[in-house]
């Protein structure tokens, strides 16, 4: 298995809502390839972002294995999962989740808080994923002077910073305009072809997931299909 590559093994997914059980994912194989750009699409309900979770440590599997580049998660205990979590996986969420009272760079510099990094080695990583997302010219400003679109490119700074193998985004682009949406996505798709990320992104927007290599399609917690878009497109 690569370095960045995911799979999930019979995995499921119970939540207990009002005395009733309710399977999220029910005994989902899956095989992720490392390197490559997925959308996850499904109705409400699917085990989406059930999935998202579980593959970046935030959540548990009742019953299965997840493992992303070779690493079992569900052998880990809490602490070892937060370790794993700040060294290998940056998250990406629809609500951009920036501290308003914090510079652009402050925000990048968050997660690498967790890392046995000097103040100025922080900055540096920091200031170095801003300009990857153009925004070398925005570090010093916070939130509420930023557009949409600036902010969704600071949280993706900031899930790069650490220089994760895999980047997980939940709706991305669910709270921008058209435009502003397409731009984030082609950043997303660079960092996928130029640096080699895994990413995994759950969206409801079939022109978000045209900039994926493949679609996977959840119904009901299980596996529906799989479309490759580099098949239609003719990419390599």
């Amino acid at each position: 298995m690569s370095q960045n590559s995911i799979e999930l093994r019979g995995v499921t997914r119970i939540y207990r809502r009002g005395g009733q059980d309710l399977r999220v994912l029910d005994e989902l194989d899956l095989t992720m390839a490392g390197s490559t750009f997925y959308a996850l699409m499904g109705p409400s309900g699917s085990g989406k972002t059930t999935l998202l979770n579980l593959v970046g440590g935030l959540d548990r599997a009742d019953a299965g294995e997840v493992l992303v580049g070779g690493e079992d998660l569900t052998g880990l205990s809490d602490t070892e999962l937060a370790r794993w979590r700040a060294d290998h996986v940056g998250f990406v969420f629809q609500g951009f989740n920036l501290l308003p009272v914090l510079t652009a760079r402050e925000n990048v510099e968050l997660p690498l808080l967790l890392l046995p990094l000097g103040r100025r080695q922080r900055r540096e990583q920091a200031e170095r994923a801003l300009e990857m997302v153009d925004l070398g010219d925005r570090m010093d400003h916070k939130p509420r002077e930023l557009s949409g679109g600036q902010e969704q490119r600071v949280a993706i700074a900031r899930a790069i910073a650490t220089d994760p193998e895999v980047i997980l985004a939940d709706e991305p682009t669910g709270d921008l305009d058209r435009d502003t949406a397409d731009a984030v996505l082609l950043l997303l798709q660079r960092l996928n072809r130029e640096l080699g990320k895994t990413i995994l992104m759950v969206t409801h927007d079939p022109q978000a997931a045209g900039y994926a290599d493949r679609v996977i399609h959840l119904d009901k917690g299980k596996l529906g299909r799989i479309d490759d878009n580099r098949a239609t497109a003719g990419r390599s």
